[in-house]
This record gives C-alpha cells, sequence and structure tokens, in this order.
C-alpha cells in the first residue's frame, strides 16, 4: 500500500524550542548562531575506537592509504622493472589466477580475457584482453603492467598487483604467460554475459510501497521513537509536535557546516547529538534507532530538491575537501571514488553497475536487498574502503562529513525519495 508522505504525530502549539529546529533551515540562516539547536558537542556520536562490524572482513590494512591519511600506501615506480630474460611462467595456472576472487575480486572484474571471459560475469572497466597475445607486447612489458600498471600510466584505475603485495612476482609470472596464450575473441554463451551488451539495471520497484521495500519499517517505527521520553524527561515531540510541517523541507538542506563541532554535520549525527543533550537517548549512529529517525526526517522532505549550502566560507572549503577526497587514491587496491563514479561509471565492475556521481545521495539510507538491512550513505562509504581492502573511518569521521556534502552537492535539484531500494 502507498503511504502518504506526511504522518501526523501530535497536535499544539511548538514550544520556543521549535524556532532551535529551524534555524538550520535557509530562511533561518542569519539567526542560526542565536537560535541554533542544541548539540551535545562533548564527544563522539559513534564509538571510539571503531571497530569494524563482525560481519565484514576483518583484515588490517593500515598500511595502506585511508581517506584519514594519504601518505602511507607504498609509491609508484618510477620506471620498469629490468627482467633477467624471458617469462617461462605456467599459462595453467595464470588462467587460475586471473579468477581468483580472494585477491581484489579478481582481473575478470575488470576485463574480458578470451577463454576465461566467457563466464563469470566479466567487467568491462578496462580493456578487452582477449586478442592480447596478438599485440606484439614483450615479456617485460606485459610483467611491468600487472606488476604496476602505474609506471606506464599515471592515470590508471589498475590496481597495482605488485606493488602493493597482491601478487608475486612468481605469479604475475604465471599471469603474463597465460596473457600470452589469448589470440581469440571471448566467446559468450548470452547477452548477459557479455559486458559490452549487459543491459544497464533499472530499478522498477515501488520504493515507496512497504510491501515492496522493507525500508519502510522505519516510517512505522519513528513515530514511537518520535513520542517516547528519554532520561532527562522529554521527547522528540516536546518541542516538534507537527514534524511533518516543521521538517517537511529540512532534510534537503543537510548535511551542513557545523561550527560548534568544526565539521559537517549530517542528519544521522544529528540525531546523535541533538536528542542526547534534549531528551538523554543514547541514539549513536548505526544504531537502529539512528537510522529510523534519519529515514524518517527524509521521507518527510521527499520530493524537495536537494539543496545543501557549499557558498559559505567554511562550507565552500569543506566542499573542495570533499571533492579532493573523491581523487585520493585508498586501499591495498588503489582506488578512488572517482574511478568507479567518474573514469569507470556506467559500467561493469563484474556484475555490478557502476553508477555515476550524481545521483548517489538521493535515495540514502536505502534498503539493500541483498544484505536484507538499511544502510545509510556513511556506511556505504566505510563499505567503499573496506571493499578497496582500505581501513574505513568511524560513521562520524570528518572527512566522510566532507565527502557527503560533495556529493550531495553534486546532486542538487534531485528531489530525495527516501527509503530507496537497491540490491
Amino acid at each position: 500500500m502507498k503511504r502518504s508522505v506526511a504522518l501526523a504525530i501530535g497536535a499544539g502549539a511548538l514550544t520556543a524550542a521549535l524556532l532551535g529546529g529551524l534555524a538550520c533551515l535557509p530562511e533561518f540562516s542569519a539567526r542560526a548562531q542565536v537560535n541554533a539547536p542544541p548539540l551535545d558537542t562533548s564527544g563522539d556520536a559513534a564509538p571510539r575506537p571503531w571497530q569494524r562490524y563482525k560481519d565484514w572482513p576483518q583484515r588490517d590494512e593500515s598500511k595502506f592509504n585511508s581517506l584519514a591519511n594519504g601518505k602511507l600506501s607504498p609509491p609508484a615506480p618510477r620506471q620498469p622493472r629490468k627482467l633477467a630474460g624471458p617469462i617461462s611462467g605456467d599459462p595453467v595456472a595464470g588462467q587460475k589466477l586471473v579468477a581468483d576472487r580472494t585477491r581484489g575480486g579478481s582481473c575478470l572484474a575488470c576485463h574480458v580475457m578470451g577463454p576465461a571471459g566467457g563466464a563469470d560475469l566479466p567487467g568491462n572497466v578496462g580493456p578487452d584482453l582477449s586478442l592480447i597475445g596478438n599485440a606484439g607486447r614483450d615479456d617485460e612489458w606485459l610483467f611491468n603492467y600487472v606488476y604496476d600498471a602505474r609506471v606506464y600510466n599515471p592515470e590508471t584505475v589498475m590496481p597495482p598487483w605488485g606493488t602493493h603485495g597482491l601478487f608475486n612476482d612468481t605469479e604475475i609470472g604465471d599471469i603474463v604467460a597465460f596473457l600470452k596464450t589469448l589470440k581469440l575473441p571471448a566467446v559468450f554463451k548470452s547477452e548477459l554475459d557479455n559486458p559490452s551488451k549487459r543491459p544497464a539495471p533499472v530499478e522498477k520497484r515501488e520504493n515507496l510501497d512497504d510491501l515492496e521495500n522493507p525500508g519502510m519499517w522505519a516510517i512505522d517505527k519513528a513515530p514511537a521513537l518520535w513520542s517516547a521520553r528519554g532520561p532527562a524527561g522529554s521527547s522528540c515531540s516536546t518541542c516538534h509536535q507537527k514534524p511533518e510541517a516543521t521538517f517537511k523541507t529540512w532534510a534537503a538542506s543537510m548535511p551542513r557546516w557545523e561550527p560548534r563541532l568544526n565539521k559537517v554535520l549530517g542528519i544521522e549525527e544529528f540525531v546523535a547529538r541533538h536528542a542526547k543533550v534534549t531528551t538523554g537517548q543514547v541514539w549513536p549512529m548505526e544504531s537502529n534507532e539512528n537510522i529510523a529517525l534519519a529515514v524518517y526526517l527524509r521521507f518527510l522532505a521527499n520530493g524537495t530538491p536537494i539543496n545543501p549550502d557549499v557558498t559559505s566560507g567554511p562550507a565552500k572549503a569543506a566542499y573542495e575537501r570533499g571533492k579532493a577526497l573523491t581523487a585520493l587514491k585508498v586501499g591495498q587496491l588503489n582506488f578512488a571514488c572517482n574511478d568507479c563514479h567518474e573514469k569507470s561509471a556506467l559500467k561493469w565492475i563484474r556484475g555490478q553497475w557502476l553508477g555515476a556521481q550524481r545521483g548517489q545521495i538521493d535515495h540514502f539510507p536505502t534498503w539493500r536487498t541483498s544484505l536484507l538491512t538499511t544502510w545509510d550513505i556513511r556506511k556505504r562509504f566505510q563499505w567503499c574502503q573496506v571493499n578497496i581492502r582500505g581501513d574505513e573511518l568511524p560513521p562520524d569521521a570528518k572527512e566522510y562529513g566532507d565527502l557527503e556534502l560533495y556529493l550531495t552537492a553534486v546532486s542538487s535539484g534531485l528531489k530525495l525519495n527516501v527509503p530507496g531500494i537497491r540490491h
């Protein structure tokens, strides 16, 4: 069944504290410092020290770049490595290695590779290598391109397989031996197997229908949370008796620069800090209560064009930092946000479609059908880091705030449509 965009929580006049809630709306910006909504600024909005979610890979990638430290990974080589002679690798072992998904997704994630590329949903981020054996490349060139392609192409999106220790010299020799056997076009069983003909996914599910989208549980849970009195004796409804009116557009202006925290404040962190200081409720980021209210506040603003402030001095600086972070190479696989969502946007990495940066924000938080849970955008950031074999940051990290502000600004003008639903 369809949901009404407006949910009536209560009735009555709003108290003076309501002005504090309105202070973060653009039309109240001049009064923001006077009537700024109360925030707990004494600590963190997520647990410290941060512990990775137990069901995620528990690798330690601390020796490689993270969004908080971009000077950890080994540097790119300045010149190709010289080989003592021709490579005498094992092509059979090489064919197994290019399909080895324990090494960061395998070569097939980005390349079609002849007899190895006709199955397992290869991607097309990189060139089709099915005829590389006819290209006349010598062993040294092939070895160095696999070892660290940056020596030939500093802007490559190919991971530095050797420099970052994903394959050793012997294994790279085996991969080179296999590449030299590739002299015939790949044969695909169907168009779905062929990334150049595989149709782009189209989301047709009604995301605001609770029969289609289990993420709508948040809209059912929110009223109880809104009226629940915390240890301080008050609730959200104490000051915000008609949230459907008060927060009709608010979420579309978030995230925003918060001078009291000296960083960008997103809705999830706002919920944690505002609820703690006003009601005493402890709803840290990534808790079920926090996500439910974050979904609800955006739901109330559904249909409102996204319009964050990126023009004031601190906000503009945060936007520029966020933009720079999208270009930072991170993790053992040495990927930047731009590598997937700009340079390789609208292509396939294995069976996953890479969307463009614009449009990444308007549906978050979103229900993940493959995981049976709702993710906010900060958890999506964390998974991106872990997926490229890097160490993620706590969800309230300053870097994630800058990145969220930039990506939100990139999606300015798009209308909120939350909760989303994605695979």
